[in-house]
């Protein structure tokens, strides 16, 4: 029986000693991974095909005055809301760019009522497939622009008199081309062959052939020469600033008369979310008459410019 109880504790103690040198050599090599740098494999490296984001911004601006001696309206409210969306697209030897902007506005004064202060819709895709290690490319490029609701012109002591509205005008333009693009911060595109359209789909603006489109009649087409150049940066750890430019010849009618699509906009950030914006766009279309402040004598084309500013909450997003 001595025998074996001893033969019991030999066998014990065996084990024993067995697990507790496995334990010290597990905590070992626990101790030796730990100082090891974990590096990531090339092979699972999967690269970022979209690039996605925006920027939604509101500003608002109110005011008010009661016995004021240097005089003014009663009261003044004004809001501003822009909306600028894209979505990038990049592999291999392909790339595809899209934009949308969506910008709208309306001021109230006690004197005036309700105008419009801003309106537009701005849709922009452009593909491209790379031809050269310096980053040229062949493709197409699609554009429509339009706006959201009715634009009147004020004459002096007269009824407001409507001037546009949804779809009129509304530009379509398609033109193959080839694109230099060194980044995704700027581009130039060019085009020799390009068609473009004027839609003017409001009765009582086609049948006066408002936007150079025969009377009576609702799109106009066009062909010429077409270039667009994209440019964005960031100026600062709170500022930034984008600009596109678009320049069309039309072939069929006065090609040195050349249309002029300019828009400018920079950014100052103030706090996480408010922020100072200051935009400037600049239009000239050869097609479309002004009149004088009679709201009646026409004019000729002129150079049409719109400045905003303001400062209100400002959000930012990307994937």
């Amino acid at each position: 029986m001595k025998k074996m109880l001893w033969g019991m504790f030999l066998c014990s103690a065996v084990l024993v000693s067995v697990n507790l040198n496995a334990q010290d050599a597990t905590v070992k090599e626990m101790k030796d991974a730990s100082g090891k740098t974990i590096t990531k494999d090339p092979n699972d490296t999967i690269p970022q095909v979209w690039k996605k984001g925006g920027l939604i911004s509101v500003n608002i601006n109110q005011g008010a005055l009661s016995n004021w001696a240097a005089g003014g309206d009663k009261s003044s409210l004004s809001i501003a809301s822009l909306i600028n969306l894209y979505a990038f697209y990049k592999k291999d030897k392909h790339i595809w760019d899209n934009t949308l902007d969506l910008a709208y506005g309306l001021v109230n004064t006690t004197s005036l009522g309700t105008r419009k202060s801003d309106d537009r819709i701005d849709f922009l895709s452009k593909y491209g497939y790379q031809i050269s290690p310096k980053n040229w490319y062949v493709g197409a490029l699609f554009n429509f622009r339009t706006q959201f609701s009715k634009g009147y012109t004020y004459p002096e002591d007269k009824a407001k008199v409507q001037t546009s509205n949804f779809l009129a005008p509304a530009y379509i333009l398609l033109s193959p081309n080839i694109t230099y693009q060194p980044s995704d911060n700027f581009s130039v595109s060019l085009s020799p062959v390009t068609a473009r359209w004027t839609i003017v789909a409001d009765d009582s603006l086609s049948s006066v052939g408002a936007f150079g489109v025969d009377p009576g009649k609702k799109i106009k087409t066009e062909f010429g020469a077409f270039a667009s150049v994209g440019y964005k940066t960031k100026l600062s750890e709170t500022a930034s600033y984008q600009g596109r430019l678009d320049l069309f010849s039309n072939y069929l009618q006065k090609p040195q008369n050349i249309d002029l699509y300019l828009t400018n906009i920079l950014l100052v950030k103030v706090t996480k979310l408010i922020t100072v914006s200051l935009s400037l766009d600049i239009i000239y279309d050869d097609d479309v008459k002004t009149v004088d402040k009679d709201g009646v004598t026409p004019r000729g084309p002129k150079p049409q410019l719109k400045e905003m500013m303001g400062i209100g909450l400002a959000y930012r997003f990307k994937n």
